[in-house]
């Protein structure tokens, strides 16, 4: 017997996602990997899993794994995806979901036309809660590549980014040192890594590199790593529109120890079933 599942997007970043409360479900790193490859399984940047939760307070436990076949704690546009799913599964019929990732609890409210609003909750500054090698907490460090130094911010939203501030999104070295960021030796975790054009105080452009998975057409959590990143630069106002290369999300940070909150669409692509066996 296989295992149904639904495909999903959300501004073009894929999703396999599977209801782990209706059937068993147990899937190692090797065979994530081949669910997630594009020629010989399903094909997706995260898989993600609904399961039921730890604690009274949340409805649904909300797991990720990345196409490598490591679990990771966040992902915005996975959130909203899971958010519809859960209803269109019917195992809620809540428009405000409350979801225990390995982080955080997150906030989904399901709006019209398929929009979600997600409370991403609030970023984390500290070196050793990103985590990321300093002495001292700051907002901009100086990071050596093979290529050069460069600036960038670090923070957390339940996974670790690195925002850089380029000139033009189109020109930015992505390709080159997206894998060098993700993978350098201060970030222990590895990390995302967003190269942000800003256009305006209420307007940037975004183009991220993920950890595990390479650069997306979007990535929610950096699209507010972004902009948190440039809200404490003194760059951004509250509420910025992103637009990254798949789509549009509107993201709003007041600032200090509050939530980050995201909203952008999500749809359901088409359901099947998968042999773990593949």
């Amino acid at each position: 017997m296989g295992i149904k599942f639904t495909k999903m997007q959300a501004l073009g970043n894929d999703f396999v996602v599977i209801d782990a409360i209706s059937q068993v479900v147990e899937i190692d790193r090797e065979q994530a990997q081949r669910i997630a490859d594009r020629r010989w399984g399903v094909g997706c940047d995260q898989i993600l899993l609904v399961e039921n939760p730890s604690r009274d307070d949340v409805d649904f436990q909300f797991r990720i794994i990345n196409a490598d076949g490591g679990e990771v704690a966040q992902c915005g546009n996975g959130a909203r995806c899971f958010a519809l799913f859960v209803r269109e599964a019917g195992l809620t019929d809540k428009t405000e979901i409350r979801v225990e990732t390995s982080a955080d609890v997150l906030t989904l409210i399901v709006l019209d036309d398929d929009q979600v609003r997600v409370n991403m909750a609030a970023p984390r500054f500290e070196p050793e809660e990103i985590p990321f090698i300093a002495t001292t907490r700051q907002d901009v460090y100086d990071l050596a590549l093979e290529d050069g130094e460069i600036e960038i911010s670090a923070l957390s939203l339940g996974n670790p980014h690195a925002v850089r501030v380029v000139k033009d999104v189109d020109l930015a070295p992505v390709a080159a040192q997206g894998p060098m960021i993700e993978r350098h030796h201060r970030f222990p975790e590895r990390a995302n890594a967003g190269f942000m054009q800003v256009c305006g105080r209420n307007h940037i452009r975004l183009r991220v590199y993920e950890r595990g998975v390479g650069e997306t057409p979007a990535c929610g959590s950096g699209a507010c790593a972004a902009v948190v990143a440039g809200r404490r630069r003194a760059l951004l106002d509250e509420s910025v529109v992103v637009d990254l290369p798949g789509g549009r999300l509107r993201v709003e940070w007041s600032g200090n120890a509050q939530p980050v909150y995201m909203t952008g669409p999500a749809q359901s692509v088409f359901d099947g079933e998968l042999k773990l066996t593949l």
